[in-house]
């Protein structure tokens, strides 16, 4: 098993770093063992691809590559903007996510 990341399946997030710095989107999918995650709208790249069942017509298909999650950082729903997290048990004794800016809970 991959390390513990500050971001979740469903988190949006704000991109820092990279040629897409700037951009905002929903996270589809966590790569633990890479430390990437794919981001929707983000990090698009051009796929060649053959016709298939999928692609009926083949050619060229726009698709989101892996982002390193170190140029991650998640957005405070409450204030929509890119915040730190931390862990803090709660009162019922569970570790849960925080955001450092609010200091209100994550989900």
């Amino acid at each position: 098993m991959g390390r513990k990341y500050h971001i979740k399946k469903g988190d949006t997030v704000y991109v820092i770093s990279g040629e897409s710095k700037g951009q905002q989107g929903r996270v589809l999918d966590v790569i633990t063992k890479e430390g990437k995650a794919i981001v929707e709208g983000v990090n698009m790249v051009s796929r060649h691809t053959k016709p298939n069942v999928k692609h009926k017509q083949g050619g060229i298909i726009k698709k989101e590559a892996p982002i390193d999650i170190t140029n991650l950082m998640l957005v405070d729903p409450s204030t929509g903007n890119p915040t730190k997290i931390g862990r803090r048990l709660n009162d019922k004794n569970k570790l849960v996510r925080y955001s450092k800016k609010t200091g209100e809970e994550i989900k």
